[in-house]
């Protein structure tokens, strides 16, 4: 056993305070919320502590954790650390929010333990060092997370949702432990690193190939991808917290996954292939049926779709450290957006119209998609292309299509020129921010994390079809406002706001299917 034990530290008082929920009854229960909330600020002041101790070690090294013969170890290196502080984060504000959210119901007792279980798990999850502790904790956190969709067991849209994501995550837990038996058969070791040090020099062979491939399925059914997603979308019966909890941190179980054996996957590049099509395919659909959604939570819920297949993507393109940004990223925007969810209409209601809606025209979207690639241009230039390759170039072009549908709103012909100035500003800090977080990732994680391999020309064929899908949808979504409601287009906003029916027939065929006793 070594010395420093501060990420196995992290989830054991969250294992306690979970133990404390189940004891404590009543509708005011007064020590499970408390031991909640401090065993979530431990854990979290543990994973800083974690982080500070990896940098002063130095970023090259990654100290194994743990107790021989118990199969309890921890991994500690830039992703482990990252994740693990995000976990606890965001955590720590979910269980302070559930606190007073959940103040006055029957069972807040039994929903903190839940709660604080599925965080010691997830914290189990990014920072086990071997595979058995990966493949256990990963089980886990789907199961403590059922009992969470189920709070409400008697609402039939709750238990709907939470059969269809037993399905799949079933299926999934299913792929994860064939590939941690192909890799120890391919290796002959359990431990990540071993197995991580191995693929980096280009041993496994075909069993390694295998387990990408299992793998990639595991983090496709993890991350709702399609046709697989329409459970993420239906979760809304469960309390708020949970919400946040699911799209901010459990979700980006199979990025994670991606990212931490992101040598093994690059000796499948076939594997790879797959994850950019169906990334991609995943995010424009999920974006696409955002438009559509009237309700907040369900547009938010689509929006973590889209997400998710972008980040994907990410990984299908061999762009590791973007993907782990990218996790962050969307993990902090999106517990806010969830946990603030509850007063969006009265924000938005608050809102005070200047004058005309101003709505962008051929000419000033044409206008604000040459300005974007100008300014992507300049600043990339800055930064230094020749030091990034095609695939994040490629990357950069399609988050570039995003300025480009804000510049339109400022570029339209009614638009204030306050507006103007505002979105030119807003384009220009967005462009020089991706290329700041983009170095600031790649140097962060440059010892742990492989480079992406030259383009084949499968590759520069996908990478081309992307580019181009994403900017004509881009250009779609910034002219909006001139097709959304003409009438020819009603019967595509209809059949978009029900995701194509695809949630449907995904309900015909699990009809058959139900979870016993879901109480």
């Amino acid at each position: 056993m070594q010395l420093f034990l501060a990420p196995l530290s992290a989830p054991v008082p969250l294992l306690l305070a979970g133990a404390t929920g189940f004891l404590d009854h009543g509708r005011r229960p007064k020590l499970a919320p408390l031991f909640a909330e401090a065993a979530s600020l431990f854990a979290f002041l543990a994973a800083i502590i974690s982080a500070g101790g990896l940098i002063l070690l130095g970023a090259g090294e990654s100290p194994f954790v743990g107790f021989e013969g118990v199969g309890l170890s921890a991994r500690l290196d830039a992703i482990s650390a990252t994740m693990l502080l995000l976990v606890t984060f965001v955590g720590w504000i979910v269980v302070r929010y559930a606190r007073t959210y959940l103040d006055g119901e029957g069972r807040q007792g039994a929903f903190t333990g839940w709660l604080c279980l599925t965080l010691a798990s997830v914290a189990f999850l990014v920072t086990a060092g071997n595979l058995f502790q990966l493949a256990i904790a990963w089980i886990a956190t789907s199961l403590f997370l059922h009992r969470l969709l189920l709070f409400y067991p008697l609402r039939i849209a709750a238990q709907r949702a939470a059969r269809k994501k037993f399905i799949t995550a079933r299926l999934g837990d299913a792929s994860l432990v064939g590939a941690a038996f192909l890799l120890v058969a391919s290796y002959g070791t359990s431990d990540v690193g071993a197995i991580l040090a191995a693929a980096q020099s280009g041993l496994g062979g075909g069993l390694a190939i295998g387990a990408a491939g299992l793998l990639a399925s595991a983090a496709v059914l993890k991350s709702a991808q399609f046709p697989t997603h329409g459970w993420l979308t239906e979760v809304m019966e469960t309390p708020t917290p949970v919400s946040a909890l699911l799209h901010a941190g459990v979700i980006n179980a199979g990025g994670f996954l991606l990212i931490r054996f992101a040598d093994v996957m690059l000796l499948a590049p076939s594997t790879l292939a797959a994850l950019v099509v169906i990334g991609g395919f995943t995010a424009l659909f999920g974006g696409l049926v955002m438009l559509t959604q009237p309700a907040v939570k369900t547009s938010l819920a689509w929006s973590t779709v889209a997400q998710m297949g972008f980040m994907i993507f990410e990984c299908g393109l061999a762009l590791f450290p973007l993907a782990l940004l990218h996790i962050v990223a969307h993990s902090l925007y999106k517990a806010h957006s969830f946990l603030a969810s509850g007063g969006a209409i009265e924000r938005v209601a608050s809102i005070r119209r200047p004058g005309p809606v101003a709505i962008p025209k051929a000419g000033s979207v044409a206008r604000a998609f040459l300005s974007a690639l100008a300014i992507y241009v300049l600043i990339g230039g800055c930064f230094g292309f020749e030091h990034k390759s095609p695939q994040a170039i490629a990357l950069g072009t399609i988050l570039i299509f995003g300025v480009a549908y804000m510049l339109a709103q400022g570029f339209a012909d009614a638009a204030p020129r306050a507006l103007t100035r505002r979105t030119a500003v807003y384009a220009v800090a967005t462009s020089v921010s991706y290329f700041a977080l983009q170095w600031a990732s790649t140097s962060i994680t440059a010892n742990v994390l492989p480079a992406p391999p030259a383009p084949r020309p499968l590759e520069w064929a996908l990478i081309a079809l992307t580019v181009a899908s994403f900017g004509l949808v881009a250009m779609v979504q910034a002219m909006f406002p001139l097709w959304a409601y003409h009438p020819a287009a009603a019967g595509l906003r209809v059949h978009l706001s029900n995701g194509f029916y695809v949630n449907a027939i995904f309900d015909r065929l699990t009809s058959g299917w139900a979870v016993r006793n879901p109480s």
